[in-house]
């Protein structure tokens, strides 16, 4: 039942009673009239959020492709990150990509790839790899591989045959499970950086 459907001089409350308003004490209604208001501006807001947030993106992927044309190469799809900025320098627009990755099967192998390796380095190896390595496949709180972590060993510089495809097994378990986007707004201070133009409520 909505307050349009509500009997002149009645209230709903949490169970879906009828309440008599002259049953409900003063500082009661005045609580209810209060969250009633900023729920409904919050609603407001976050739809207006909305459809700033599709437009921004359809005006920032057209003009990508619009670039595109001037130079006659097409565009498919997505491709990552851009930033624009306007003539005076003042604003600048990112667009951003985030791609959301897991590790399959694959995984395994190069994990007992490595511990053959470590196994075998054990006298030798300098403590500081032997903790980056083993902390790359710890576990996160929601226990879930962090995948970060394990994509950063393939900077290390190890030539052991082993090791080579162990890395190339990691390489080959990446698969993209999901991908976000996101529209970032800056604006340029009197001394020369840029400060987020915040969207989020909860960083205002």
């Amino acid at each position: 039942m909505t307050s349009t459907t509500l009997p002149a001089g009645y209230r709903q409350d949490a169970k879906g009673n009828l309440i008599p308003e002259k049953n409900i004490r003063p500082i009661d209604q005045a609580r209810d009239e209060l969250v009633q208001e900023l729920a409904t501006e919050a609603k407001r807001l976050h739809a207006l959020l909305s459809a700033f947030k599709l437009r921004a993106h359809a005006d920032i992927e057209a003009f990508i492709q619009l670039s595109a044309e001037q130079y006659r190469v097409a565009i498919g799809g997505k491709k990552g990150n851009v930033t624009l900025l306007s003539f005076d320098g003042r604003y600048k627009i990112i667009r951003q990509i985030q791609e959301s990755i897991r590790f399959d099967e694959r995984l395994q192998a190069a994990k007992a790839l490595i511990d053959d390796c470590l196994t075998e380095w054990t006298v030798d190896a300098s403590p500081e790899i032997r903790a980056i390595i083993n902390d790359a496949f710890r576990m996160d709180h929601q226990g879930n591989i962090r995948t970060g972590q394990v994509l950063q060993l393939r900077r290390l510089k190890i030539d052991d045959e082993r090791w080579v495809r162990a890395m190339a097994a990691i390489g080959e378990a990446v698969q993209v499970v999901g991908s976000k986007s996101y529209v970032r707004v800056y604006e340029r201070d009197d001394k020369g950086a840029y400060q987020s133009i915040t969207l989020d409520m909860a960083g205002v």
